[in-house]
């Protein structure tokens, strides 16, 4: 393979970092973990390096000598949080059990970004996550209970995108709505009983839309959330299995 030139695009995991002389020496780890403290505290808007050196009394340039710009600042972030996503031992998993697995996987996708809301305004926009150590030891987890179930890598690769859209699409809207919530020192059971009403007279031309409302609304609104959600992972993976049947049926 040829060496890569040293003014070739990377990573922010692939490039070394400089040293610096301050004192004490500052690291990307520091800094990493200083920003997200900012960002679970007081959101996306609280972060800047100007903001972020103060904390770690460094100066902003300090800050670029570890990290290129902030979108970098944000890619490593957020890796750094997939990395608290709990991933079911790939040595101690039994092919059989690839379901149980991926729903696992997926539950710890969904409560990691419900647990950090600020990720809502930033994952569309980062593509350098993907290439994250964390999120790719999950990729390269999914990839193997499906593979190791009999998927072929193809399928194993498309199988594991519609799930993983699902799961952050799912949880983006889940965090944004408990954000607004959060915003406005509301809870879900208030905003139900104070809203439920108007939302059934106003489905009442829409029958399918109001016997939902009237007959089909969970009280429980957090479990609720709990249950669609589960409940749309298991139809993701009975469409997994059922095409991967199909498929090597013909």
């Amino acid at each position: 393979m040829p060496a890569r030139s040293k003014d070739a695009p990377g990573t922010p995991w692939s490039r070394p970092e400089r040293p610096r002389r301050e004192q004490p020496a500052l690291s990307r780890t520091q800094i990493v973990a200083e920003a997200l403290a900012i960002l679970d505290s007081d959101g996306i808007e609280a972060l800047s390096m100007r903001k972020l050196g103060a904390r770690l009394n460094a100066g902003a340039t300090s800050m670029y000598t570890h990290v290129a710009n902030k979108d970098e600042l944000l890619a490593l972030i957020v890796d750094e949080v997939f990395g608290k996503v709990l991933i079911p031992s790939v040595a101690d998993t039994d092919p059989t059990d690839w379901r149980i697995a991926l729903a696992e996987c997926a539950d710890s996708v969904r409560e990691t970004v419900l647990r950090h809301p600020w990720m809502v305004s930033v994952l569309g926009d980062l593509g350098l996550v993907y290439f994250g150590p964390n999120w790719m030891r999950l990729s390269e987890a999914l990839l193997t209970f499906l593979e190791a179930a009999g998927f072929t890598a193809t399928e194993a690769n498309d199988a594991m995108g519609v799930l993983l859209g699902y799961v952050i699409g799912t949880a983006s809207v889940e965090s944004a709505w408990l954000s607004t919530l959060a915003r406005h020192g509301r809870n879900e059971q208030g905003w139900m009983d104070e809203f439920l009403p108007a939302v059934i007279e106003a489905t009442r031309d829409f029958p399918r839309l109001h016997r939902l409302y009237t007959t089909d609304v969970d009280e429980a609104t957090e479990g609720s959330r709990d249950s669609g959600f589960a409940n749309g992972v298991r139809l993701i993976l009975d469409g997994i299995e059922a095409n991967q049947r199909a498929r090597h049926a013909s």
